[in-house]
């Protein structure tokens, strides 16, 4: 009973534990941010996989692979695999169509022919296509922004003009609906409003409400308040429908026209003005020969139906998308007449693809799916060989000659394997401070033995065991540890669940915090002060210490914030352009266990120590 006793009074009545199960907690919560942030970040990149390229991927670069229709049909019969779809895959150089915009005029890009159905159903493609008609809530939500940020601007031109309260581009005021959408504009210092939810049809009869003029405005702030779904339609099919011509649908950050907003979505620069949708671009091609050598490049004009966002910033700023048809005949890789050398046709050479992407089935896991379609791609090329009427110029090549299947992972080991080892180092440097948990509280759980000498000589005195005395101490121990293992569990979740905006804040610090940090600093700075006249020193040097760091901070949010903020996780290094935000709990778990076990490591040295007193030196102790 007494050692539940003497832990507790130990653990309430003296400020030093706590500082224990403070550097535990943030020990803990240091290795937990850290393996988590990696972690998710190799998770984003093998779940991102799936999303780009399907589970399992057939390939024969720049020569391409024929009678690939023959070989989808046979890899979609199989019970594993839930869909396939062909891509030819190449780079070339884009003519950007904004001749005074940003500076990036032309793009080299990674070019996708795909067949726009099929493709879909492999990688969610239809998903990711950024520019559609809004949901109801959401089209709310952004128009709400949209006219905040509209009141503003018109604000500024009025102030400007010295008409405060007058209202540009609001010349007819007409029925009741329109009367009150106009009425939202603040005067002066009034904030903005939100839009009257209650008016009927809202949606579909702002236009109307607001006039062409403030139509356009609204609009140009977020594209998306206007019908997208032909945009949607557009990009779905690869084809502009309005003039009956091929379409192309590039990544969201290929184009520099594209500002990335705080909470992650994209807005046209120039009040609009770069919205890629309304342009035409000039893609160009150089097709490779039988020999290996560059035959004459090819440009076409393509208009830009839709853009797309994957998540993956080397993807949205490398990747575009065209029908494979029109791929296939920029790189000489489509349908063709086989002439022998005298000049006589002697066969039809079939379109190629230069990948097969497979999606599998559901309980199907990827590397199942590869036996099976690699069981496939054999029997294909078997029964093409023993097929009389396929000549041989055009069979599809062998595994053993460069046609390579395999997993996405496999695709990427590459690239996902020095990730893994960076993980796995990261734990390992990482855990070190599970040293420091021990040295922390050993030094702590000496300055308590040694402050409670007499406490112990009065224990073993009375019969206390030296088993009993060491148990004390190790109890100690163990509370500290798990205490602060669960103010670090719960640290850690807030900082990375909440990481993006705190990365976000970082990049935009208001300009309150550092006003707030100010006021706090001359609190402390009166308080030190008022407790100083006392004469102790104490007071003086902690309220110095702490009024000295809260200026700092106010100073260095001051100071990031003149200079534009700081970006941390800057995409373009990074990959995805945002910070994985889920808890590793496995490595959780493991953290935890961990530090509480060095702190039980920590404590037994002390409690070795106490259980040795003599109970008569220590009666006598000082």
């Amino acid at each position: 009973m007494y050692h539940a006793l003497l832990t507790n009074r130990y653990l309430t009545t003296r400020v030093i534990p706590l500082i224990a199960v403070a550097a535990v907690a943030l020990c803990v919560a240091l290795v937990i941010i850290v393996v988590s942030v990696m972690t998710g970040f190799l998770n984003m990149v093998k779940d991102s996989g799936r999303t780009l390229m399907g589970d399992v991927v057939v390939a024969y670069p720049i020569s391409g692979i024929p009678y690939y229709d023959r070989l989808i049909e046979r890899v979609e019969a199989l019970e594993e695999a839930e869909a396939a779809t062909p891509v030819v895959d190449s780079w070339g150089l884009m003519k950007m169509p904004y001749p005074d915009g940003p500076r990036k005029q032309t793009a080299t890009v990674q070019i996708w022919g795909v067949d726009p159905e099929s493709f879909a159903r492999v990688t969610g493609y239809d998903e990711t296509l950024y520019w559609r008609t809004l949901p109801d809530e959401e089209w709310q939500r952004r128009l709400d922004v949209a006219v905040s940020e509209l009141w503003d601007e018109l604000r500024e031109q009025t102030e400007r003009l010295g008409r405060v309260d007058d209202r540009p581009l609001v010349a007819k005021r007409g029925d009741d609906a329109r009367t009150k959408l106009l009425d939202l504009m603040p005067r002066r210092q009034d904030g903005p409003q939100s839009l009257p939810e209650s008016t009927p049809d809202l949606r579909e009869n702002l236009r109307g409400l607001v006039g062409d003029d403030l139509w356009e405005y609204l609009v140009s702030l977020e594209p998306r308040l206007a019908n997208l779904d032909q945009a949607y339609a557009d990009g779905l099919s690869l084809h502009d429908r309005g003039r009956d011509r091929p379409g192309i649908v590039i990544g969201i950050e290929v184009s520099e026209g594209n500002e990335r907003m705080p909470d992650g979505s994209y807005r046209p620069m120039r009040r609009g003005y770069w919205w890629m949708p309304q342009f035409e671009i000039v893609l160009t091609m150089v097709p490779i020969g039988v020999g290996g050598g560059l035959l004459e490049p090819e440009s076409r004009f393509f208009r830009i139906t839709n853009e797309f966002v994957s998540g993956v910033y080397l993807i949205d700023s490398k990747r575009v998308m065209i029908p494979i048809g029109i791929a296939q005949e920029m790189l000489q890789l489509d349908e063709a007449q086989l002439v022998d050398d005298e000049g006589q046709v002697t066969g039809i050479e079939p379109p190629r693809a230069t990948m097969i992407l497979i999606r599998a089935a559901d309980g199907v896991t990827p590397e199942a799916l590869r036996d099976k379609v690699s069981e496939v791609y054999r029997a294909f090329c078997t029964e093409l060989a023993n097929d009389e009427s396929v000549p041989l110029s055009v069979l599809p090549p062998p595994e053993e000659l460069g046609v390579t299947v395999l997993t996405w992972l496999q695709q990427q080991a590459q690239f996902i394997g020095p990730i893994e080892k960076e993980r796995e180092l990261m734990r390992t440097l990482f855990s070190l401070v599970y040293l420091v948990c021990a040295g922390l509280v050993l030094a702590i759980f000496w300055a308590i033995v040694y402050e409670k000498t007499r406490d112990i000589g009065i224990l073993r005195s009375i019969g206390a065991s030296r088993l009993g005395i060491s148990w004390i101490f190790l109890r100690y121990g163990l509370v500290v540890g798990v205490l602060g293992s669960i103010v670090g569990l719960g640290l850690a979740y807030l900082i990375v669940h909440n990481i993006n905006t705190i990365h976000t804040a970082l990049g935009q610090p208001p300009l309150w915090l550092a006003v707030v940090l100010a006021a706090m600093a001359l609190l402390a700075l009166i308080a030190t002060i008022v407790r100083s006249i006392s004469g102790r020193l104490l007071p003086l040097v902690l309220g110095a210490l702490i009024t000295l760091t809260l200026i700092v901070l106010a100073s260095l949010i001051y100071v990031l914030r003149s200079q534009g903020g700081v970006v941390i996780w800057d995409p373009t290094v990074y990959y995805f352009t945002e910070i994985p935000n889920e808890l590793d709990l496995g490595s959780a778990w493991i953290t935890m266990i961990g530090a509480v076990v060095f702190s039980l490591i920590g404590a037994f040295l002390p409690a070795a120590k106490a259980a040795d007193t003599d109970p008569v030196k220590a009666l006598r102790y000082e």
